[in-house]
């Protein structure tokens, strides 16, 4: 695997269970266990999912028009259980409206294929997260 395709972040802790992360391009965010205002680890991977799959639908749909509306919600449900936390249910909601004129219906017309476009293949993250790939947790060495 060339370094091109390696993907890091940097988490430093600040205070009991507040974090900085930074990213190799210098931008950062905090989060948080969800007492003020900063984004939890579940919320980040809900975004992650939403911002991977708003970047593919956003590149296949906008090639023929602007959207009027375009948001998206992603939910899912929070299993506490014998074998591990985790998520199930996720949900990825697209309100997506394009403009009344022959682009706009085109790029609608596009929308649910590139919706699934980029559930099925594209998008880097659900797909991970559908997949079930494994996460190695150690000491750095």
């Amino acid at each position: 695997m060339s370094d091109e395709n390696v993907r890091t972040i940097d988490l430093t802790r600040i205070e009991r269970a507040r974090y900085r992360v930074t990213n190799p391009r210098g931008g950062f965010l905090e989060i948080g266990e969800g007492d003020d205002t900063n984004f939890t680890p579940v919320e980040l991977l809900l975004a992650a999912i939403a911002g991977c799959t708003a970047i593919d639908v956003d590149y296949l749909t906008t090639k023929r028009s602007e959207p009027q509306r375009f948001d998206i919600v992603v939910s899912g449900v929070k299993k506490v259980a014998d074998d591990g936390n985790r998520l199930e249910d996720i949900v990825v909601g697209f309100d997506v409206t394009f403009p009344d004129d022959e682009a706009g219906r085109q790029a609608a017309d596009r929308l649910e294929v590139a919706i699934d476009r980029s559930h099925d293949r594209l998008c880097t993250v659900s797909r991970t997260v559908e997949l079930g790939t494994p996460v190695q947790a150690g000491l750095r060495s």
